[in-house]
């Protein structure tokens, strides 16, 4: 994400430079490791405010961006260079967890309550975050957004590139594929997989072949979660290259992914760049990316909903098609570079304003 906001304030005019590459996060809780990357930061910012300050006036940067940032990874270098500059402020996608108030993590907790405090703006895409920020007047919302190029390229050859997978994965051209695409790592994307299989389980008399795309260190655990399912039903194509993802997804019919415990997932976006409908699990972050029945169905958390829905737009084809038609629409106008690039001009030259 942190590369296509580049993309997208590029889009929108703004001369955009990665000021440094400096990772300020410590994952385990070690106070003494976190207080030399807070040395280390402040040591980078004084010497981008010497070279900043060295340059013409009207060569300096006029706005600091800061992406994500949290306990684990407070901004050690944006909050310094910008007072020193008298700049704006601005962060996307920071998170707060007041219960790190206390413990390992506290000095990275009040460093990142600091950073807010002097932002102009906060640009969040999970509503759940949102709610978290200190100054809720501060909050930008923004779509989650991706390239729609490569999606736009494959869509008008859904049939040659269904064909070449049917070969390939000896797959029924005349079933509906079914997609999940995430990583099989432990926890809830584990969760996620095994409440899907559960869920497939559940129809049996439906028409259907699987496509998993994605592997981890629970692929076996995926790949038991399945074990009920007749060979020909379900399909394991494990790691994927990026490259690849738009090709699978416009070879296929729908996506399914109950995105247990998931603040969002790109999975559901690109899929529907590519021309898929989606059945996903509702949660905040999901409701921004999936419009109820315009580009799919939103299910609630559970076994028996999941399964109803994937019945129910198995069943419905016209619908199920219309769907199809009707999200690449929406991701171009609500979730493309373009509308990113509008919405962030917007907010930028508001923080600018003061």
């Amino acid at each position: 994400m942190g590369r296509l906001l580049m993309q997208a304030l590029e889009q929108a005019g703004h001369d955009v430079t990665l000021a440094s590459r400096f990772r300020s996060r410590e994952a385990v809780g070690d106070p003494e490791r976190q207080a030399r990357l807070q040395k280390v930061g402040g040591g980078l910012a004084k010497r981008l405010i010497r070279r900043y300050k060295a340059l013409p006036a009207r060569q300096r940067p006029q706005l600091w961006f800061t992406y994500h940032l949290y306990y684990k990874a407070p901004d050690w270098i944006g909050p310094a260079v910008a007072a020193a500059l008298k700049i704006p402020y601005v962060v996307a996608e920071a998170s707060v967890a007041h219960k790190r108030a206390s413990g390992p993590w506290a000095a990275s907790h009040r460093a990142v309550l600091q950073a807010l405090e002097q932002a102009a703006a906060v640009v969040t895409f999970n509503p759940l975050d949102a709610k978290l920020i200190p100054d809720q007047d501060k909050v930008r919302p923004l779509k989650a957004f991706l390239d729609t190029t490569p999606y736009d390229a494959v869509r008008p050859l859904r049939g040659e590139y269904r064909q070449a997978l049917a070969k390939e994965q000896h797959l029924n051209p005349e079933l509906p594929w079914l997609l999940a695409a995430a990583m099989t790592r432990p926890g809830d994307k584990l969760a996620s997989y095994q409440l899907l299989a559960q869920a497939l389980r559940a129809i049996p008399d439906m028409p259907w072949q699987l496509v998993v795309a994605g592997d981890g260190s629970a692929y076996e655990e995926v790949r038991q979660a399945f074990a009920w399912a007749q060979p020909e039903r379900v399909r394991f194509l494990g790691r994927v290259q990026p490259e690849v993802m738009p090709a699978l997804y416009a070879a296929c019919d729908l996506l399914v992914w109950p995105a247990v415990n998931e603040a969002f997932g790109m999975a559901l976006l690109e899929a529907q760049a590519a021309g898929l409908p989606v059945v996903a699990g509702r949660n905040p972050g999901v409701e921004t990316l999936v419009e109820e029945g315009v580009t799919g169905y939103l299910c609630d958390p559970g076994l028996a909903t999941f399964a109803a829905s994937v019945r129910e737009i198995l069943t419905q084809t016209a619908s199920r098609s219309a769907m199809g038609e009707a999200a690449p629409k929406v991701v171009a106008e609500n979730h493309s570079l373009l509308a990113a690039a509008r919405r962030l001009n917007a907010i930028l030259e508001e923080a600018s304003r003061g």
